[in-house]
């Protein structure tokens, strides 16, 4: 039953995403914006655009009822920008209005990282004590709807909106969890939520200091700095990005300078974006210590570049599972109607040349997450204790390094 539900969104999402292409390419002027100009492609990009004239003469003349094509043209924008990635949004003027008004600080929060995949909003990480973590939410449930909302229906910067607003007020979802076939039904209280502290534990009697990052800010990675320069030159670091958030990306390149004293960190690059080159800067570098990096599907952003700047160098050994895919920068255009446009226009690059926004960060060693509850079956005896296979895996490499 979930399988046919799957199947019922991805062909909706593929036949929106076409159709919203069609639709672009109609009001950007003959694929203008993607740089064709020869004869023979502007030629095939009429075609097209004949072809969705003539989808949208049966729509008017011949749909069950008669459309709002106002409607119909704000899905197909939004649709064509989701199938570009998933930070790229189309703001209506209304939405775009509140989102220009929105507070930048002070607003509460559900606690939860939030994008879109195949259409629908996912969770990508969770804040410890936050309410989704008191509601048992966890990284790659999807919310399908927000109210009376379906997020397909939605941009990311809108369902953004969505999930924000003053403390202690309520918002209503409708949230896909593990193998269940159909949605649970929640409400949450929004509240401001303090990050968790920077994590600290001493491992293999006191040979390995685990520091666990949580939110990625710079506050955060001074903090990282002064626990580097406490524990002295001969101890081992095992640093754990696993749901480690971080939307300042910069703050990812700062933290893997502190164990970098040379080499590329990243790139940043776009069409109309001159291209970046981020190196490592020796006197920002703390220690050479044997190092380990854990990453999750919950890492995202910052803890992503900090990552693969370190894998790609070989800095460090990078367990787990293959990151999330964050790493962009997007510029706001103002549209005559009011309405905005959120675009991408740079992606970062590893070192190693690959996009996170598209490849993600893909550990060297490989190692899967403990079976978590919303995996069991309703009826399943309760699980034994987990173990964490990637931290004992980190912790085995590190042991067998020289320090």
């Amino acid at each position: 039953m979930r399988v046919s539900r799957i199947i019922q969104r991805l062909v909706f999402v593929l036949s929106f995403t076409i159709f919203a292409t069609l639709t672009l390419c109609f009001f950007l002027g003959g694929f203008k914006w993607f740089g064709v100009h020869a004869g023979g492609q502007q030629d095939g990009a009429y075609r097209q655009i004949n072809v969705y004239s003539d989808v949208l003469k049966h729509v008017q003349a011949e749909y069950v009822t008669e459309p709002n094509i106002a409607d119909v043209t704000t899905g197909a924008l939004r649709g064509l920008l989701e199938a570009l990635d998933a930070d790229s949004s189309y703001l209506t003027p209304a939405e775009y209005k509140i989102y220009k008004a929105r507070p930048t600080s002070g607003t509460a929060q559900l606690g939860i990282t939030v994008s879109k995949r195949f259409g629908y909003a996912v969770i990508v990480n969770v804040l410890p004590g936050s309410p989704a973590d008191k509601e048992h939410l966890v990284d790659g449930d999807a919310i399908e709807s927000i109210g009376s909302q379906s997020t397909r229906e939605l941009s990311l910067a809108v369902i953004r909106l969505l999930l924000e607003g003053k403390p202690d007020s309520t918002v209503a979802l409708s949230v896909l969890r593990g193998r269940k076939p159909e949605p649970d039904k929640i409400t949450l209280t929004r509240a401001v939520v303090a990050a968790p502290p920077l994590g600290e534990q001493q491992l293999e009697n006191g040979t390995i200091l685990s520091l666990k990052a949580g939110l990625l800010t710079a506050a955060r990675v001074d903090e990282i700095a002064a626990r580097i320069k406490a524990a002295g030159k001969g101890r081992k670091i095992l640093l754990d990005l696993r749901d480690s958030t971080g939307e300042d990306l910069q703050q990812g390149l700062r933290l893997a300078n502190l164990f970098l004293k040379q080499g590329t960190m990243a790139a940043l690059e776009g069409q109309k974006f001159p291209k970046q080159t981020f190196v490592a800067d020796p006197a920002k570098c703390l220690t050479d210590a044997p190092l380990a990096v854990l990453i999750n599907r919950g890492t995202y952003g910052a803890g992503e570049l900090a990552a693969a700047a370190l894998g790609d160098n070989k800095r460090a050994d990078v367990v787990g599972e293959r990151t999330f895919g964050e790493g962009a920068v997007a510029k706001t255009f103002e549209l005559t109607d009011g309405s905005a446009l959120l675009l991408t226009v740079a992606k970062y690059q590893t070192p190693a040349g690959k996009k996170i926004e598209d490849e993600a960060v893909v550990p060297t060693v490989v190692v899967g997450p403990p079976a978590s509850e919303g995996d069991e079956e309703e009826s399943a005896p309760a699980p034994a204790a987990k173990t964490d296979d990637a931290l004992l895996k980190a912790v085995e490499l590190l042991k067998a390094k020289n320090g």
